[in-house]
């Protein structure tokens, strides 16, 4: 009944098995890829024709985890899985940017990938077993794929680079010393694809060291999915990419000039408008029967293509006239919002961010209900992108994939250089308005998060800025790299190599590849060219602002103690009873967490310090000998109790009281009365006794022992 193939290999310290054959049969292509007990089903299907018109590749990669794979009940109001999770976007996109250049130029069919996680072993992350998977299933689905890639995630600690490490080593990197680097890399067997890390300063050669090792290691992988394929593959579609060389001769011919001439124009609203009157323009000189060629589109973007990569390649000559590692001009700027924590305006070029961080408490943190566990983050990104930043009208809704995958960009390249949690009991929320739009958007909420940060009073441990280089790479092997891209030379190129950091080293790399991969010469000039565009956007941003500002007057402010676990109940109280009515008496908020570590937050400070003491009195033990301030609670014949520290009573004695003899305590004290008293010890019992004689109950002090002696002797 099933005709199933199954390959099995060592890698790392895991097995690796692909599967197909017996699970979801009626796709084009299925595989089931099991690293250690984490496994994932791909599912891929293709359309046999394509949409009549469509001039755009229409692939779509869906990646789902369900909860059942690592025995959970996902939560809510409906206890379904709902939908997609900023994970489950995040791999989504990573799978979807390796695969997408691999498919033959020219096919237009749609095609969708599908990735359910069906077991996962809380060791080995799903996403780099998604990506196999999806890999395997498109090379045995018959899809004219020019593949098999494959993807590892890669580790840095103690100078050593670790292979797939575990989930746990790179959950909360930042509070995680020992790992520096949480780096994933999808290949061929010849290049580099794509690049995605989180990492804490390294080095553009401890970088680099780290794709390489990448690499070598998902080769193995990819021989083990050509293995699958050789028995498992189905025929390949039969598809011939559309030969359209004479229309594009005739388009060359009639508007070439008019082309070089729009590219000519720095501005780019204006150039905009010139390139879409020159496609007109030889539209018109076209006959009925090529306007109707269904390749018209693709012939005419070829054309814009041509135009620029010439130019830059032999010319060394850039759209808006730049040298090839030439920055924009940049202007900072910060305090531009009066009543936010903190802002800044960051232009670069025809690219600008209105950035704002905004400081809030424990209450405010990100609870995250993950695969592999719940948790809380305490720092946020959220970046937008309106349609008017582009000049654009257009549908306004909930954030997309693009949205999305921008943010986390930002939010890896700033963590990194985030205060500890322990210095800063802050919740830190950032949000990057894109005002303005031509050419990385993301690196520009970098700069600006970095800048309004500052401007919030966060104590950062360096700045951080972001450059977008580019590539235009030539049949013949000529290339040009370019530091700070423009949006065309982002569109019309090969590469988009983003690269945030600080003086010291990166923070995050993100590589994306649109044709066959990449040498790892042309990374070096990369890296080394945007190390360059990196101090020098520093540089430019230093002029707003070099370190931490003041706080703002509208920030909460937060402070935190330690206190012992075992008192965690004692500040609670029955119910909670205990620290509502600190929280009530204090008017400060009290977020109190399962290490004992408090975090009191308050505008005002003096509500802040009745809170803590208040918390004080309830976990500290009183000292031998020292005088604290009480007050009566009961009076009875033998001396009276006072409530001296926190909730704890004492007993004066009535001998204790005063200097001379009394018949009854209540001939000098009332009950409600404030006295001052000095803790003499605890007696067998592990009573408290105290004592009032020896304390000037006008100033608080302690009468010295001379002074006691006279006074017994009047």
């Amino acid at each position: 009944m099933f005709n199933i193939s199954k390959k099995t290999m060592q890698w790392g310290e895991e097995t690796l098995t692909l599967e197909t054959g017996k699970v979801a049969r009626q796709a084009d292509g299925t595989v089931i890829a099991t690293l250690g007990e984490t496994s994932v089903m791909a599912n891929v299907t293709f359309a046999k024709e394509p949409k009549p018109g469509q001039d755009f590749f229409p692939l779509t990669v869906h990646y789902q985890e369900k909860y059942y794979a690592a025995g959970k009940v996902p939560g809510g109001f409906f206890k379904r899985e709902a939908r997609p999770t900023e994970k489950e976007t995040l791999t989504a996109r990573l799978i979807d940017r390796p695969i997408r250049p691999l498919f033959v130029s020219g096919f237009k069919h749609e095609v969708l990938v599908m990735c359910t996680v069906l077991s996962h072993d809380l060791v080995n992350d799903p996403d780099i077993v998604a990506m196999i998977a999806a890999s395997a299933a498109l090379t045995i689905s018959g899809v004219p794929f020019m593949g098999p890639i494959a993807g590892c995630r890669v580790g840095f600690e103690d100078g050593d680079y670790i292979l797939n490490p575990t989930v746990d080593d790179m959950q909360g990197l930042r509070n995680n010393p020992e790992q520096r680097l949480d780096l994933v890399v999808a290949g061929t067997k010849d290049a580099v694809m794509m690049v995605e890390s989180e990492a804490y300063e390294l080095t553009e050669e401890e970088m680099l060291g780290a794709v390489v090792f990448a690499h070598e290691q998902i080769q193995p992988v990819i021989d083990l999915i050509i293995s699958l394929a050789e028995d498992a593959a189905k025929e390949p579609f039969n598809f011939q990419a559309p030969d359209y060389s004479e229309l594009f001769g005739v388009v060359k011919g009639i508007g070439e000039d008019k082309m070089r001439a729009a590219y000519a124009i720095t501005d780019k609203q204006a150039r905009v408008a010139a390139v879409s009157a020159a496609k007109d323009e030889i539209k018109t000189q076209l006959s009925e029967e090529q306007l109707a060629d269904a390749n018209l589109g693709s012939a005419l973007k070829k054309l814009e293509s041509t135009v620029l990569r010439a130019d830059v390649v032999r010319n060394k000559r850039r759209i808006d006239g730049r040298a090839l590692d030439q920055v924009r001009p940049i202007v900072s700027e910060t305090k531009v919002l009066p009543r936010t924590h903190g802002s800044s305006l960051f232009t670069r070029g025809e690219t600008q961010a209105l950035v704002v961080t905004t400081l809030g408490t424990g209450d405010d943190e990100q609870f995250i209900d993950a695969l592999h566990g719940n948790f809380k983050s305490n720092f946020m990104l959220h970046y937008n992108f309106p349609p008017y930043s582009v000049g654009e009208v257009g549908r306004v809704g909930s954030p997309g994939r693009r949205e999305i995958g921008h943010g986390k960009l930002a939010w890896r390249a700033l963590q990194a250089v985030l205060p500890a949690p322990t210095d800063f009991p802050y919740t830190i929320r950032i949000v990057s308005e894109i005002t303005e739009s031509n050419g990385s958007s993301s690196m520009a909420s970098v700069c600006g998060g970095s800048l309004s940060m500052m401007d919030a009073g966060v104590p950062l441990k360096a700045p951080v800025a972001g450059v977008a280089m580019g590539l235009v790479l030539e049949d013949d092997g000529e290339y040009a790299v370019l530091t700070d891209i423009l949006g065309d030379e982002d569109h019309l190129g090969d590469m988009d190599f983003k690269v945030a950091g600080t003086e010291n080293g990166i923070t995050s790399l993100q590589m994306d590849i649109k044709v066959a991969g990449i040498t790892p010469e042309i990374m070096k000039q990369a890296l080394s060219q945007a190390k360059a565009g990196r101090l020098h956007i520093l540089s430019e941003m230093s002029k707003a602002m070099t370190e931490a500002g003041e706080f703002s007057v509208h920030a909460p402010r937060i402070e935190t103690m330690q206190i012992p676990t075992d008192k965690i109940r004692e500040v609670i109280g029955s119910g909670g009873k205990v620290i509502r009515e600190i929280v009530e008496m204090s008017g400060a908020k009290v977020d109190i967490n399962d290490d004992g570590v408090i975090k009191i937050a308050s505008a005002n400070g003096e509500a802040i310090q009745k809170a803590y003491d208040m918390i004080y009195s309830i976990v500290a033990e009183p000292e031998e000998n020292k005088v604290y301030k009480g007050k009566v609670v009961k009076i009875v014949d033998f001396g009276a109790f006072v409530n001296f520290f926190g909730k704890r009573d004492g007993l004066v004695h009535v001998s204790q009281i005063e200097n001379r003899r009394l018949n009854h305590p209540s001939d000098v004290l009332k009950e409600g009365q404030e006295v001052y008293v000095k803790l003499l010890g605890f007696d067998d019992r592990g009573k408290v006794r105290l004592a009032m004689k020896m304390v000037d109950q006008e100033t608080g002090e302690e009468i010295a022992p001379e002074a006691r002696k006279t006074e017994d002797a009047e």
